[in-house]
């Protein structure tokens, strides 16, 4: 998979500022953590005055939404070129899957650290609205998985749900185990399992 804003390597000067900010949060914020990366560290690394963070973000906390909204967004591209390869529900239910195997191929500064999102979520105190963001993606990627299993299993809406509950309990667990490893073979086992329960349905 080509790299993309989140994970590619320093950009030269090309772009707006803001997007240059996003970018180098983004690297620093995976890379490093979100408390351990300073506001100096990241307008270095895009190359901009710490008046330009400012100018296009209110605050660090702003800063953190936006690369947390630009993340879910990411991944929501992954999972849509993905589906445009598929033709049934089947296969939907394995795009979700291989979306996420995508983003752990991304080439990150120090490796594959997990999911982007909860790695950040985890340093949130409780009722910060970024977790709020993180639990909508969390939550979106379960509907998908049932919307498809709904397509599949039609005349069974209930297991449609439960399959859904379990798969993205399947997806969340092994995106950890992946996180330690630093890499996807984790996801590939995942997406296995998944496939092999998709053929018992």
């Amino acid at each position: 998979m080509g790299e993309t804003p989140t994970s590619a390597a320093r950009p030269g000067r090309k772009g707006s500022a803001r997007t240059r900010l996003l970018a180098a949060a983004a690297r620093r914020f995976y890379a490093d953590g979100v408390s351990a990366t300073g506001i100096d560290t990241i307008t270095a690394e895009a190359g901009v005055a710490k008046m330009s963070l400012y100018n296009n973000f209110s605050s660090k906390a702003d800063l953190v939404m936006a690369y947390l909204d630009a993340r879910h967004e990411e991944w929501l591209g992954l999972y849509r070129r993905r589906l445009e390869e598929v033709r049934d529900a089947r296969g939907g239910v394995l795009a979700v899957f291989d979306a996420y195997a995508d983003h752990a191929a991304f080439a990150y500064e120090h490796g594959f650290r997990g999911c982007g999102l909860l790695n950040a979520a985890a340093e949130l105190p409780a009722g910060h609205e970024g977790r709020d963001v993180v639990r909508r993606h969390k939550e979106e990627v379960e509907s998908l998985l049932a919307a498809h299993l709904e397509e599949l299993l039609s005349d069974r809406p209930e297991e449609a749900r439960a399959v859904a509950e379990h798969l993205s309990f399947l997806l969340e667990g092994a995106m950890a185990r992946a996180g330690l490893e630093g890499g996807g073979a984790r996801l590939e086992h995942a997406r296995t399992m998944a496939a092999n329960l998709l053929d018992r349905l």
